[in-house]
């Protein structure tokens, strides 16, 4: 694949502005309903970057098939891959779960490896995979105390749906990937994916009482300009122009990035036995990766040969 310097300038926006979200999201869901929250910023994210670059004519109207393409692709990453985090993000520490979306790469070669059935799990597949929910493991431990509420058991059990939701949906986009216009995409998809929360938050968001506040007002702001408009977008061009395991690393940085900042400026916990199961789990990752990488070149060379 020919190198793309503009590809790898925006999978290192996606390191660093992803890491900030999950704080200002904590931010946001603690005053405001999260679906709701995340309906209002996708969607009028999704109409600034789409209406932009269809009224401006720098992209063309997209056909009915490729609507449905981006609105399924919008449900599963935005709907279920951002919702639910922001919606388990009122229970649970912002640096837990974005330690817990550090598995997305894992669910990624996983997923690839379900669909492609000639391919086996090998061991430093399989190591990877036990580091990985090990350092995971590792995390609860520290927070024991915390799982005997119900709804923090929920909250990890939705973080940990979101990010398989959104690996698998991330595979599936990009086998089925088109010449179309990537940033129309992530507009497209913010903005389904922003219609599909606002049906959720009438089954699931307390409404009764929607109050604003400076808090939640900043943080959707953030959220919408450099979260979806800016992000999104880089990854999603990323995501076209580099191999789905090079994009996934990203996933290596925000915890670290997502830590530091909960602890910061939340005072959320940490500790050397938090460091220490970053540490584990982003080695875990690694070694998937690593090991997924191996098997792919090898096979490349006998096909060769």
């Amino acid at each position: 694949m020919k190198k793309d310097p503009i590809a790898y300038i925006a999978l290192a926006a996606i390191c660093l502005i992803w890491g900030t979200t999950y704080l200002a999201l904590r931010i946001g869901v603690t005053h405001f309903p999260p679906f709701l929250f995340i309906g209002i910023r996708q969607t009028v994210a999704g109409l600034l970057l789409a209406g932009f670059l269809l009224l401006s004519g720098k992209s063309v109207w997209p056909s009915k098939n490729h609507l449905i393409r981006q609105a399924i692709g919008g449900f599963f990453m935005i709907t279920l891959g951002n919702g639910l985090v922001a919606w388990a993000e009122v229970t649970i520490p912002s640096g837990v779960a974005a330690i817990i979306c550090t598995l997305m790469p894992m669910w990624v070669i996983l997923t690839n490896l379900f669909i492609n059935t000639e391919e086996k799990i090998t061991w430093p597949i399989f190591l990877g995979t036990v580091l990985g929910l090990g350092g995971i493991l590792l995390i609860f431990s520290e927070f024991i105390s915390d799982l005997a509420n119900p709804l923090y058991r929920v909250g990890i059990f939705m973080t940990f749906l979101a990010t398989v939701a959104w690996a698998t949906c991330s595979v599936w986009m990009k086998k089925s990937n088109t010449n179309n216009d990537p940033f129309l995409n992530a507009g497209m998809q913010m903005f389904f994916g922003g219609l599909f929360s606002f049906l959720i938050s009438f089954g699931v968001d307390d409404l009764s009482n929607v109050t604003w506040s400076a808090e939640a007002g900043y943080s959707l702001l953030y959220l919408t300009i450099f979260g979806s408009l800016i992000a999104y977008a880089c990854y999603t061009y990323a995501l076209r122009k580099l191999p789905m395991t090079i994009v996934s690393l990203y996933a290596y940085i925000n915890p670290i990035v997502a830590v530091f900042l909960g602890w910061m400026i939340l005072d959320e916990k940490l500790n050397t036995k938090i460091w220490l199961a970053i540490l584990i789990t982003i080695l875990g990752v690694y070694v998937v990766n690593r090991g997924y990488q191996f098997v792919s070149k090898w096979k490349i060379r006998l096909s060769k040969s």
